[in-house]
């Protein structure tokens, strides 16, 4: 089943979600919220918080988009436009449906990935939500836990941190050969 993309109003997705499950249950079974879940430091204590995989935008899987869904969807509070526009809702192509199927797979809630860094310094994901997406790592924070992945969406791109926990270099796979 496809998926079809809208933006909302930034940071009202799970207001727009408990709205959708009061009002429309239909819709909100067919709404998708990816998000993931990172260790962060306030006042000196860690805290687990979840964030958006995707900040702004929640996602539709239903067979077709049919009049009676588009507009239970467009009167939902929060929300901005369908992409790429209202007039021409698409489904997501092959590629943006695989990235956000990569996701998905995990959980509608992603957590920690497991990696290690090679001899030159480069993060190998052993397993988690990072595996497989090494060449869209653009920066690494050892010491937070973080890796700064490029995602696409459509013809936008979106700097997202996702969290991972760094396995010692005698953990290395390749080293044990």
């Amino acid at each position: 089943m496809p998926f079809f993309v809208f933006q909302v109003q930034h940071g009202s997705e799970g207001r727009l979600l408990g709205f959708a499950e009061r009002h429309d249950r239909v819709i909100r079974d067919a709404l998708v919220w990816p998000r993931r879940r990172l260790q962060t430091r306030r006042q000196g204590r860690w805290q687990t918080t979840e964030a958006p995989v995707f900040p702004g935008y929640l996602f539709l899987r239903v067979a077709d988009l049919a009049e009676g869904v588009y507009r239970a969807v467009r009167e939902l509070p929060g929300f901005r436009r369908f992409l790429p526009s209202n007039a021409s809702a698409t489904p997501l192509g092959p590629r943006d449906a695989e990235l956000l199927s990569h996701f998905l797979s995990f959980g509608e809630v992603v957590g920690s990935s497991v990696a290690y860094f090679d001899a030159d310094r480069r993060i190998r994901v052993v397993s988690g939500p990072l595996k497989g997406m090494e060449g869209r790592i653009v920066k690494v924070d050892r010491r937070k836990g973080r890796a700064r992945v490029r995602l696409d969406l459509y013809d936008d791109s979106f700097l997202i941190d996702f969290g991972f926990q760094a396995l010692e270099a005698a953990a290395d796979p390749a080293a044990a050969t």
